[in-house]
């Protein structure tokens, strides 16, 4: 008998409804408030008119290679295979004009969601009762299965197995259940929340770090680090092409189909939510810096990163809101020369950060990086302009040296003048091992894995103790 195969969560570890929306909110934002309007005339017609503004590439979506190994020995015994899916007939049949194993294709058509009991009754009108061996992997194939020759499971929740036993079936499990535990914290990203211990800079650099305002800056941190978490979740739903296409970055627990989509859709709201509140029960001033840092994240996730330059600039105000965070948590007056010194210092990191995605692009020939709006050619003006924010920063530094606060700070300030040296040292650095191709993806992880940057934070923090 033919074999019949679905498509979500079994051949491909994605969801193709959710891949079409992302694509839409993605390439045609303004579009989304169509959503409504669609679904109210019906779950295929909202997959239809995704997929109509869908720029679906197959061949990117990554797929069950134990499932598609059986397929494949499948077929060279010469059995017929089918896809039978509640997706849209134009995805689902890329897929499989895409792999070349299959003789047709069951899918929704604008008219007809095929899912569930329709599925079963298609299927069944095609094959006969009891005609079919089918593979799937939820709950929905639960009267597929019962009306198939076989029921083949991959992927399967315990639960499912067991309803299907309850109703009399014989399930078969040709996959496993497999879960990757660290998922779901991988997709956080929390090498990065690095970056949030900025709201502490403001207490360190007004010398005001008593017990409790560092309890209340620790509850800053976490708040960032939650709503940070957030947007990358959301980063990466948006990234999902350029990500799948990138050598490190496909690794990644949506790129790769590690976590599913539909988790990811609840996770990042239910992050950003907790950020929120957890700020507004601390100082409802930092409640609003952080719903501004929300904002222009997502613009920047949604648009900003694909512009030139807008992108860097965006990213360098982004750490610069930590800062501000920090001291709006706290009750203390952010100082200018401490917003001027990280907006000069993170837009040359933020440049750096490109400078080394176009260095390796170049690398590995594969012409200008997916979803920016650099180009290869930009390769010595986006040096020029790193090393010009760099070295920025040390000049405001170094006139800062010189200021009435720092008289009063410091019993010593001329030591400071070191941590200009070191500083130049650092970002010279930054430059040269981007220049050089060994950049990590960001800068910020590159330089707490690096020694000499490590090296390069001590004697700076032995400076400045000396120089109190």
């Amino acid at each position: 008998p033919p074999l019949v195969v679905d498509v979500d969560g079994t051949l491909v570890r994605s969801d193709l409804l959710i891949e079409s929306g992302l694509d839409l909110a993605r390439r045609r934002p303004l579009d989304l408030v169509h959503l409504p309007g669609w679904l109210a005339q019906g779950r295929a017609h909202l997959k239809r008119e995704l997929a109509r503004r869908s720029a679906f590439d197959a061949a990117a979506v990554p797929l069950d290679e134990e499932v598609l190994a059986h397929l494949r020995r499948e077929r060279a015994r010469g059995r017929r295979i089918w896809l039978a899916s509640a997706s849209e007939g134009s995805l689902v049949q890329a897929i499989a004009d895409h792999l070349g194993l299959f003789d047709g294709v069951f899918a929704s058509d604008g008219r007809t969601n095929l899912k569930a009991d329709a599925k079963a009754r298609a299927l069944v009108a095609a094959f006969g009762e009891g005609g079919f061996d089918y593979i799937g992997n939820d709950r929905a194939d639960l009267p597929v299965w019962r009306r198939a020759r076989r029921a083949l499971l991959v992927d399967a929740a315990a639960r499912v197995a067991a309803a299907l036993e309850a109703a009399g079936g014989s399930p078969e499990v040709l996959v496993a259940r497999r879960r990757d535990p660290l998922a779901r914290l991988r997709a956080l990203r929390p090498h990065q929340w690095l970056k949030n211990l900025l709201v502490f800079a403001p207490l360190l650099a007004a010398h005001h770090a008593g017990s409790a305002v560092l309890a209340t800056a620790g509850v800053a941190f976490v708040a960032f680090s939650l709503v940070a978490s957030g947007v990358y979740v959301l980063n990466d739903l948006l990234d999902l092409p350029s990500d799948r296409a990138h050598p490190r970055k496909s690794s990644r627990p949506l790129a790769s189909g590690a976590l599913p989509l539909a988790s990811a859709l609840v996770l990042s709201p239910a992050l950003v939510l907790a950020g929120l509140l957890l700020a507004a029960l601390v100082n409802p001033a930092l409640a609003g810096v952080l719903a501004l840092y929300w904002l222009v994240t997502t613009a920047y996730s949604l648009y900003l990163k694909r512009k030139a330059l807008l992108d860097v600039i965006t990213l360098a105000g982004l750490y610069t809101l930590r800062v501000l965070g920090g001291a709006v948590a706290v009750g203390l007056a952010v100082s200018e020369w401490l917003l001027a010194f990280s907006m000069f210092l993170f837009l040359a990191l933020a440049i750096i950060k490109r400078y080394a995605e176009l260095v390796d692009a170049i690398a590995r020939d594969q012409g200008d990086p997916r979803g920016r709006g650099y180009q290869a050619h930009d390769l010595s003006m986006l040096a020029a302009l790193g090393a010009a924010a760099g070295y920025i920063a040390v000049l405001v530094f170094a006139l800062y040296i010189r200021t009435p606060q720092v008289q009063a700070l410091y019993a010593h300030p001329e030591l400071l003048w070191g941590v200009c040296g070191l500083l130049l040292y650092w970002i010279s650095r930054m430059l040269l091992a981007s220049h050089r191709g060994r950049m990590d993806d960001d800068p910020v992880v590159f330089a707490v894995r690096d020694r000499g940057s490590l090296v390069v934070l001590v004697l700076s923090v032995v400076l400045v103790f000396a120089a109190t």
